[in-house]
């Protein structure tokens, strides 16, 4: 197949549209339901990162990707208990490591990957399958699909759920282009490779980064590399836990990022994993009221009149003091940025959410003061000395 006409391009008023391969064919075979033009860009990028994350950690790897950038990425490490249950597939019970890459990279930010694209480095097993069968999702993109696997996703949607299975050889060509307002671009692919070699130049007085924590800056820098610019990435535990993009300003993606990763822990809270939710709640009317509940916005759902639809007993409010004594025992995080930090204020907005640990190209005029910043919290920071941007 050298081509595939599409409904329409990103918007239904978009029309013709298309993708096509100008040599040879197209590395793809839609297995199920009709992919669109946003579609087909979240299931590419995804899985570029999906097959770098394998490649870089020898681990299957998933990400969870919404409109061009995405909404969670991990490695497939097991799952604590804790882990389990925020992700909600306690009741699944055994998962192979690609269904706890999906569960880590679906869990990381929920509200977000609600409605995603899917990318799985590996063929697509039964216990993925299912994990992804229950969530609203509107593809997934593998390089196979055990049998099994394929009929369960063929289910979803009534039928029209879309199931894109690439050629895991496929290697594109080096110079890429695009085409804005009638001109074309052109450029060499990035092909860069993220290793531990990559962060190996440290520059502040703490050296020391453990194997894990070099995996989670790996982790970090591969996702930030498909991810919308300005960027920034908190890690942990091999998963993204915090994803800042498309933000003009480095502070306020740094703001972001640290506040999804500061939810992501506030859940894992005995006050959000004490909550008593009504019988038959929808996955996602679950999470949205763990959002408000969490955040400045509780009386949303505390209110008189508003709690009962949720939950079977009122929840006692979640104090701001109650939030950040247990914030502060979130530790061990990673930081990847996809350009300079040009000021210390990032560093202080990181260390709030338990960063330890971060990967950065450096070359700002005011790389001294965010060195001092990080020396004065004990952070060991290298200097990647490569900018990850991405359009």
């Amino acid at each position: 197949m050298k081509e595939l006409e599409l409904k329409y391009g990103c918007n239904p008023n978009q029309k013709p549209s298309r993708i096509y391969s100008e040599e040879g064919t197209l590395p793809i075979e839609v297995l199920n339901g009709k992919p669109g033009y946003i579609n087909f860009l979240d299931a590419f990028n995804g899985w570029q990162l999906v097959k770098e994350l394998k490649e870089a950690t020898g681990l299957p790897a998933a990400t969870s990707f919404k409109h061009v950038s995405p909404a969670g990425a991990a490695v497939g490490l097991p799952l604590t208990d804790v882990e389990k249950k925020i992700y909600w597939v306690e009741d699944l019970g055994e998962l192979s490591p690609l269904a706890n890459a999906y569960a880590r990279a679906r869990g990381a930010d929920r509200m977000s990957s609600f409605g995603d694209f899917i990318a799985l480095s590996d063929v697509c097993d039964v216990a993925t399958a299912k994990m992804i069968a229950r969530e609203v999702s509107d593809g997934v993109i593998a390089p196979g699909y055990e049998e099994e696997a394929l009929e369960i996703l063929k289910g979803k949607k009534k039928g029209g759920y879309n199931v894109v299975q690439i050629d895991p050889n496929y290697v594109p060509n080096p110079i890429e282009r695009k085409e804005v307002f009638g001109i074309t671009f052109e450029q060499g692919r990035n092909e860069l490779k993220i290793d531990k070699a990559f962060i190996s130049n440290v520059v502040t007085e703490n050296k020391e980064i453990p194997e894990s924590a070099q995996i989670d800056l790996i982790i970090s820098l591969i996702t930030l590399k498909y991810t919308q610019s300005n960027s920034v990435c908190f890690a942990k535990g091999g998963q993204a836990i915090g994803i800042g993009a498309g933000q003009q300003s480095r502070i306020h993606c740094t703001r972001l990022a640290g506040t999804k990763a500061d939810n992501w822990f506030l859940r894992q809270s005995p006050q959000v994993l004490g909550l008593q939710f009504v019988d038959g709640i929808r996955r996602a009317d679950r999470d949205n009221a763990i959002d408000l509940y969490i955040g400045e916005d509780y009386m949303d759902v505390l209110a008189d009149g508003e709690w009962e639809r949720i939950f079977k007993v009122k929840p006692a409010v979640f104090t701001r003091e109650e939030k950040r004594a247990w914030l502060d025992q979130m530790q061990d995080v990673a930081l990847g940025s996809d350009a300079f930090f040009p000021f210390g204020d990032n560093i202080e907005r990181a260390v709030k959410s338990g960063v330890k640990y971060i990967a950065e190209p450096g070359g700002s005029i005011r790389d001294e003061q965010v060195i001092e910043t990080c020396n004065k919290h004990g952070i060991a920071m290298c200097f990647t000395g490569i900018r990850l941007f991405h359009h």
